[in-house]
């Protein structure tokens, strides 16, 4: 344990090498469970918890961790398994990380270590899996299966997510006039996540071409240049996840601009991932423009101002 503690704070120099490194943890009973690494700031014993009235069952509280106040959700209880027991809290502990542009805590019952994978190794759920499920993807590792939980479902379901455009600046893309027969390619591992941008879309009143991870979108995008088909001049941009089962989003980002028939796409990579790392990367790999996740506004004002280049360009 003390190893892992240790050494969270160090593991993201495999990002942009379609590698990652999961931190292993348990819920309840044998079932492991993951999460990346480069998410996580650190873990630590569950702190003393004020509760939160009238707050969703899954938030056992906030906590104060280094000055900093922060709410501590029960993942088990969050993903409907038997969440951790009042008496068990003190043993419990809390893995802090940064989504969203936010600084939360997730209460589990134990961590194991972390392994080191290929995103190749990481596979979709099994087909048939529901859309409400919370397991955004899978692996083995020692021969046993280890879940890996879909956090932006997570998020929508406990903390709550808005997904409609600020009048402001809906009325700016009203402005903008036509789009044409223009469309966005979105490739996201997240059920929820792919949905929250398609509504985006939706109500600036683009089509989109959903996926779900970074090999369909490049499978599908040579497609559409070996076919001949128009579908390519018809992409207004391909908006990409990062962390992604099969090829990540700065894998993808850079075999597009490997492919000449592909090279001159406008790609966004939009993450839940926090800091100034992937603002290099993004640079590194060639991606036209980074968002962090999910704000409708911050999506629609990089679709706007995509549309407004090409409207100028035309």
């Amino acid at each position: 344990m003390k190893d892992v503690l240790a050494t969270v704070d160090s593991r993201t120099k495999l990002a942009g090498h379609n590698r990652l490194e999961l931190l292993i943890f348990g819920l309840d009973g044998k079932q492991r469970f993951g999460i990346n690494v480069f998410k996580v700031r650190e873990v630590l014993r569950c702190p003393p918890l004020t509760p939160v009235p009238k707050a969703n069952p899954a938030i056992k509280g906030i906590a104060d961790v280094r000055g900093h106040t922060l709410t501590i959700i029960d993942l088990a209880e969050a993903i409907g398994m038997p969440g951790v027991a009042p008496e068990e809290i003190e043993n419990a502990f809390v893995i802090i990380t940064e989504y969203n542009r936010a600084v939360q805590g997730f209460l589990v019952r134990s961590v194991d270590r972390i392994v080191n994978l290929s995103w190749q190794e990481i596979m979709p759920p099994p087909v048939g899996t529901s859309a409400t499920n919370y397991v955004t993807a899978v692996t083995r590792v020692d021969g046993q299966l280890v879940e890996i939980i879909d956090v932006e479902q997570i998020f929508s379901t406990v903390v709550g997510i808005s997904t409609h455009i600020s009048e402001d600046l809906m009325h700016e893309v009203v402005q903008t006039g036509p789009h044409g027969n223009m469309k966005v390619l979105v490739a996201d591992d997240s059920f929820v996540a792919r949905n929250q941008v398609k509504h985006t879309l939706d109500e600036m009143g683009l089509p989109s071409v959903l996926v779900k991870n970074g090999a369909e979108a490049l499978n599908l995008l040579k497609k559409w240049a070996s076919t001949g088909s128009d579908q390519l001049d018809q992409l207004l941009m391909v908006i990409s996840d990062i962390e992604m089962p099969m090829m990540d989003g700065y894998t993808l980002t850079s075999e597009i601009r490997r492919d000449e028939r592909l090279q001159n796409l406008y790609v966004v990579l939009h993450t839940s991932l926090s800091g100034n790392f992937n603002q290099s990367m993004v640079k590194q790999v060639g991606a036209n423009r980074f968002i962090p996740k999910f704000h409708p506004d911050d999506l629609a004002q990089a679709v706007l101002d995509r549309l407004r280049d090409v409207q100028a360009h035309a």
